[in-house]
């Protein structure tokens, strides 16, 4: 189990992912180090919900390229519930494996304490990815407005990288493409 990290009330724990995903090394010449190297850095928001994995298929299938590094992002109210955090680090497991099956690319993953929207932004200052992507639950826009959005949130507030939402399966394949 690792040390809680915290800077600034920003708490969060890295997950140590999955053994059989390879390590890769890094850059041997001095052209891909540095703000030249290979890849992109692209933020996906997860949860345990059915949009947040749509949201990560339609990464893995639409967005990623060979070299990238997913970084998976989970907010939890606190790290007190080992359940959920063991639950998390299984889910986070699992996506990384099939992110490296299906598209080879590297993932990252940490658990963050907080407020969804919040910590979605102050992760998003820190990696200064490619794009932030996130799944979003479908309700209407008067829903959404009376009871918030974690997606509006991100959407008006990140300004380091572009916010893609991603609707749910229902809406249909045509909605994401």
């Amino acid at each position: 189990m690792e040390t809680v990290m915290e800077e600034e009330e920003y708490n969060w724990r890295e997950v140590k992912l999955h053994s059989l995903i390879p390590i890769v090394p890094e850059p041997e010449l001095e052209r891909e180090t540095g703000e030249r190297r290979r890849g992109r850095d692209i933020l996906i928001a997860i949860d345990h919900g059915p949009n947040s994995k749509h949201a990560f298929d339609w990464t893995v299938t639409h967005l990623c390229r060979l070299a990238d590094t997913l970084h998976l992002v989970h907010a939890v109210s606190s790290f007190r519930n080992e359940i959920v955090y063991e639950a998390t680090q299984a889910l986070m497991e699992k996506l990384a494996v099939e992110a490296f099956e299906v598209a080879m690319v590297k993932t990252v993953a940490r658990i963050v304490e907080g407020n969804a929207g919040k910590v979605i932004c102050k992760e998003a200052e820190r990696l200064k990815p490619s794009a932030v992507v996130m799944g979003t639950r479908g309700r209407g826009l008067i829903q959404s407005v009376l009871q918030g959005s974690v997606g509006e949130y991100c959407f008006h507030n990140c300004k380091v990288a572009p916010v893609i939402i991603v609707p749910g399966e229902e809406a249909g394949e045509s909605s994401v493409i």
